[in-house]
């Protein structure tokens, strides 16, 4: 990436913005975010510990996550590039009051040249499967975290399965998400996305999947990343 160029696909913004009133509402297209955030909140939770943390969520969007980590006592910073989700996110901080928490437009590459080895954790949640490319964001989301620190990413896995799960049963069969939210060859490996993180001095600590049970219509996490999957790494 050069200081010029942005990492950022404009059909991407778009697409979240027009739904951007619509994110704190647990029965819309974000619902699937709700259900799932309790329990990375959790997982994040038990690799490193929130409270009094500095923490910056990367692709923040209304602030789902940021919000739920500053309740937890940690001190939030979210960045996304997308205005009117930003907006949502800052809105909703004031209504709830929540505390510790801010937003910025800013891209995480920007950000990294302007305060590297700043932040104590970082998190980039459904967000790489967005970018042009993701291995430029792992590289800004290592630099910005300070020695020993963690960097969580979750993402969609590419392979046939997670095309017929996460494309055609989430967007097309069960209506969890609004159909085009996902490319199917955006998707990202564990491989692939370990490969990036080792390159940037970022070393692999904990993977956990994350499936969804269509019956009860409850998402959980486990040890199989063949769709859904986060990564745990540390800066060494």
């Amino acid at each position: 990436m050069t200081e010029t160029t942005v990492n950022a696909d404009p059909a991407e913004l778009a697409k979240f913005s027009e739904l951007a009133h619509r994110w704190w509402d647990p029965e819309s297209e974000f619902r699937p975010l709700h259900q799932i955030n309790p329990l990375r909140l959790e997982w994040i939770q038990s690799c490193q510990p929130l409270a009094g943390k500095n923490i910056l969520d990367v692709g923040c969007g209304g602030g789902i996550l940021s919000d739920a980590m500053a309740l937890k006592g940690a001190r939030v910073l979210g960045i996304d590039l997308a205005s009117k989700a930003l907006r949502v996110a800052q809105l909703h901080a004031l209504e709830a009051q929540t505390a510790n928490v801010e937003y910025r437009e800013v891209s995480v590459e920007a950000l990294a040249a302007q305060r590297p080895g700043t932040f104590d954790g970082v998190t980039c949640m459904e967000m790489l499967e967005h970018v042009p490319d993701p291995a430029s964001v792992v590289q800004a989301c290592a630099r910005l975290v300070k020695p020993g620190g963690w960097v969580f990413f979750s993402t969609i896995n590419r392979n046939p399965k997670s095309f017929l799960f996460a494309i055609v049963g989430a967007e097309y069969m069960l209506n969890l998400l609004p159909r085009g939210t996902h490319e199917y060859l955006k998707f990202i490996r564990p491989s692939e996305l370990a490969g990036y993180a080792r390159i940037a001095g970022l070393q692999l600590m904990h993977t956990r999947g994350v499936e969804y049970n269509p019956i009860t219509r409850r998402y959980f996490l486990s040890g199989n990343t063949s769709v859904n999957y986060m990564l745990a790494t540390q800066r060494a």
